[in-house]
């Protein structure tokens, strides 16, 4: 759930767990809120977004979790946990083109995906907004109501051109906690994100693939007239990232763990902004 002064270059941010604010000039992440996640942050880790520590978030994925993934992308394959009346599928989404490459969405299976994100989690400039440090056994505390739930939060690999390099949640912002806190409109849906290695920070990706989800949601479910983010309203890369995606402030908002900026991208003018 996190106004910012948009940044040169903006990106995705990693979110903290309920108020996410990183000083960097992109964003890695955004952070949940209340019990699905309606918070967004942007962080930056300098120019070369290093900012001094050692990366640990390039992985190396094997050969054979990629051919999984990709696998499941061609086959269209659909999830079997929990329903499709609230969000629908958002594996079976086409994937979107952007301008740094073929994105798609892809559910989130831990036994398949759990070392990753727990892995993304674990770097400091995620872990200051979401969190979530520690064993992987915190990351599968986070992720196994929204795998068990009634589908009103979908946990997602963001997928670039065939790899994992982030993680989304998509959450009902109407049926969230977040919805006691501005004048929701039905279906109303909200978005969280990280962008897990530093070689896709700092570069407008975030910002590209902000504004490809926000399509992708309005593309996939008509009743949706608003996609939704709440960043901390300090964290001005965050901001400054939804702005330049589309997104338009509309106001500030006390949470329980943060001053956040709604942030909102309306069907109705996706193609002005």
């Amino acid at each position: 759930m996190p106004p910012a002064e948009p940044s040169a270059e903006p990106d995705a941010v990693p979110a903290d767990h309920g108020s996410a604010e990183r000083s960097g000039t992109e964003p890695s992440g955004t952070e949940p809120s209340g019990s699905s996640a309606a918070g967004s942050s942007v962080s930056g880790n300098g120019t070369d977004g290093s900012d001094g520590v050692e990366d640990t978030l390039d992985l190396e994925l094997t050969e054979e979790l990629l051919a999984l993934i990709a696998g499941e992308r061609s086959a269209g394959a659909v999830r079997t946990r929990g329903t499709h009346e609230l969000l629908g599928d958002p594996g079976t989404w086409p994937p979107a083109r952007t301008a740094a490459g073929e994105f798609a969405l892809l559910p989130v299976r831990p036994e398949r995906d759990l070392a990753v994100v727990s892995r993304w989690m674990n770097d400091p400039a995620v872990a200051a907004f979401w969190e979530l440090s520690g064993p992987e056994s915190v990351t599968a505390d986070h992720l196994r109501p929204q795998l068990e739930g009634d589908g009103r939060s979908i946990p997602c690999l963001g997928v670039l051109d065939g790899t994992p390099m982030s993680y989304w949640e998509i959450y009902r912002a109407d049926l969230d906690p977040l919805a006691r806190h501005y004048p929701a409109r039905p279906h109303d849906t909200g978005v969280h994100l990280l962008i897990g290695g530093v070689n896709n920070r700092g570069r407008g990706v975030g910002t590209t693939l902000l504004r490809a989800v926000a399509d992708l949601v309005l593309d996939n479910l008509p009743r949706c007239g608003r996609v939704v983010a709440e960043p901390d309203l300090r964290n001005t890369p965050s901001v400054s990232a939804f702005l330049s995606a589309g997104f338009r402030f509309s106001a500030e908002v006390d949470l329980p763990d943060k001053r956040a900026a709604l942030m909102i991208r309306d069907r109705t003018y996706r193609a002005q902004l």
